[in-house]
């Protein structure tokens, strides 16, 4: 019999119950930290947006944050929360002064929801604010009021404390990787030149804006100085490498806009008018933009998202009365380009042999690709390498952003994989063997080599990135030297000629257990000799102890608890500090003195430990 469907049945949620029932309606995908995008990291942004908006507003030049473990805290020295006001703005949806355009004209917070988001999916939330010697603090739990106290006669600066703990009960084992905070801090640096923040005693500051981005953010010598162009709430900044790929940082009101939108499609074409009409020659647009890296920041007035977390901007306006997101940034980049190059003869001469000599290997392998692509093309109606998945991440479904493909070695291992898989967002991709060493061929390679360029071809990235296919590429190998060695070349394949997908965070290790422990009622699986201590003693020492020694060996019966919901991956990261060409030097390149003393330095012998 169906349930009664009555006025008993239709319930309002309060605002905190809403928040913690739909979280992905507010932050995105929850996560455990190990992906940039993931919801701890938007909750530090939301805090974090309004201390920025302060300064933006002339108020408070610092801003400090303190990470320790899963504890966050965030002090800025701008005006304060009006204290009468402070319950309503930690607590109260659609509450906020960016409401008054007058006030937070280009802000960069979630207007009336951010700060309430962290405060209903915190365990605990404190806030407090500090005016002219006077205080308030609220501390809540799960957005519930625990204790409010107002205190008077303080000898401390203006400002707001924010601090909170992301609640376990829905970020399940999460952890805050300080890189990923790092370049957060740094890109509101880049993007607010004269403002300080201080994140975890280390102290960030950009006096330069883009250009400082660029040059912290290219890890090889640029092939002519920076062009660094700024105007009335824009600002540009260009230079080319010798790399692959296109490499791009987009901003919109100082929100890192990592999907890009409509002002950096604006920009990539108009880039290309601007060069082709300068040189008067139709250069092919792939030639013009091959190895570039540019930042794009603009203001817009009430800007429209194509999502909650603000990833990609769709305003196609600049503002209610503004010309076109496309004409502002268009006209501008026209006119300052085409200046800057008739100012600067010795870097347009540079910027035409560059487009010349991409133009000059893309003729060069067109042959070999039109092979490729028609071997691909048989190959893939009976391609065995390929498991794929339903969703695909340049599709419009609601879980493309869990789309995901294994690359795995071997037979028993895929075919655990396989077996075990979520056939609607887990691709397998099988390698035969090891693959071949890519570093120091040319583009070339990717096509003569039938596994790679089928690899390449299930990615959908041949021609850039914005169709890609997967939104983690996770490398699945045995934890032990030959495949340490696979991964190694499967990164040297990545870094040589799709760098973007690690510079983006698309690449992953996948973490497997090395341990089960169990006993005839509980089982345990362990990552490391630590968490194996840890099961034995809980297990009271009666314990069956199985050393996996590869992925073949797990059933895809147990497989599947270590590629479901408790995934761990470990994300392929590079920093400033990490210079492309000398890390493939260093691990792939011919021996050298200091390789074999790191090789001699970590070797690990591994010994056989009795519980």
């Amino acid at each position: 019999m169906a349930p009664n469907y009555d006025e008993a049945t239709i319930r309002t949620l309060e605002w905190q119950e809403h928040i913690r029932k739909r979280p992905g309606m507010y932050i995105g995908k929850l996560g455990d930290g190990s992906s940039a995008d993931d919801g701890i990291y938007v909750l530090l942004k939301e805090v974090l947006d309004n201390s920025v908006d302060e300064f933006m507003m002339g108020h408070g030049k610092k801003v400090k944050i303190d990470i320790e473990e899963d504890k966050v805290a965030i002090r800025d020295y701008g005006r304060g929360i009006p204290l009468g006001k402070l319950v309503d703005a930690a607590s109260k949806m659609n509450t906020g002064a960016k409401y008054d355009s007058k006030v937070f004209k280009k802000s960069v917070g979630l207007n009336g929801v951010g700060i309430k988001a962290v405060n209903a999916l915190s365990s605990k939330f404190t806030v407090r604010s500090v005016r002219e010697g006077e205080a308030k603090e609220v501390i809540f739990s799960q957005g519930i009021i625990e204790d409010e106290k107002d205190i008077k006669g303080l000898d401390e600066p203006n400002g707001t404390l924010v601090a909170f703990e992301p609640d376990e009960a829905i970020f399940s084992k999460f952890h805050y990787i300080s890189d990923y905070v790092v370049n957060m801090v740094k890109n509101y640096t880049y993007l607010n030149a004269g403002l300080v923040i201080e994140y975890n005693g280390e102290r960030f500051y950009s006096r330069n804006g883009l250009r400082d981005l660029l040059e912290d953010n290219i890890d090889e010598n640029p092939i002519y100085p920076i062009i660094h162009l700024r105007g009335e709430d824009i600002e540009i900044a260009i230079t080319h490498g010798n790399r692959y790929g296109e490499n791009y940082y987009s901003f919109v009101n100082g929100q890192h806009t990592t999907q890009g939108g409509t002002h950096l499609q604006a920009f990539r074409e108009v880039y290309v008018k601007t060069i082709r009409d300068f040189f008067k020659k139709d250069f092919d647009p792939s030639d013009i933009r091959a190895s570039i890296v540019a930042a794009v920041s603009i203001k817009v007035e009430e800007p429209v998202f194509e999502s909650q977390t603000k990833t990609k901007l769709g305003s196609k306006d600049i503002g209610p009365n503004g010309p076109s997101v496309r004409a502002h940034v268009g006209n501008y980049l026209q006119k300052e380009l085409d200046n800057y190059l008739h100012k600067n003869p010795d870097t347009a001469e540079v910027l035409h042999k560059r487009i010349v000599e991409s133009e000059r290997e893309r003729k060069a392998i067109s042959g070999i690709k039109k092979l490729a692509k028609q071997r691909a093309k048989k190959v893939s109606l009976h391609n065995k390498k390929l498991r794929d998945c339903r969703i695909h991440f340049n599709s419009k479904d609601p879980k493309a952003e869990e789309s995901s493909i294994f690359i795995t070695e071997g037979d028993s291992a895929s075919g655990s994989i396989t077996k075990s898989r979520n056939v609607n967002t887990q691709a397998v991709f099988s390698l035969r063997g090891k693959p071949l060493n890519t570093f120091g061929l040319t583009k070339k390679v990717v096509y003569e080599n039938e596994e790679f360029n089928l690899l390449q071809a299930a990615l959908n990235i041949e021609e850039s990135l914005e169709d890609l296919r997967y939104n983690q590429i996770i490398i699945a190998t045995d934890a032990d030297v030959d495949g340490m060695h696979i991964r190694l070349l499967l990164i040297t394949f990545f870094l040589q000629f799709f760098p973007d997908l690690i510079r983006k965070g698309h690449v992953f290790i996948l973490q497997t257990p090395l341990f089960r422990v169990r006993n005839k009622q509980k089982t345990y699986y362990c990552y490391s000799e630590e968490e194996r201590r840890e099961a034995v003693k809980k297990l009271k020492g009666k314990a069956e102890i199985t050393r996996f020694k590869g992925l073949g060996e797990i059933s895809p019966d147990e497989f599947k608890n270590f590629i479901g919901k408790d995934i761990r991956l470990d994300p392929v990261m590079m920093r400033k500090t990490d210079s492309v060409k000398q890390m493939l030097e260093f691990y792939m390149g011919k021996n050298t003195p200091d390789r074999q003393d790191f090789i001699i330095d970590n070797l690990y012998v591994e010994k056989d430990e009795v519980a």
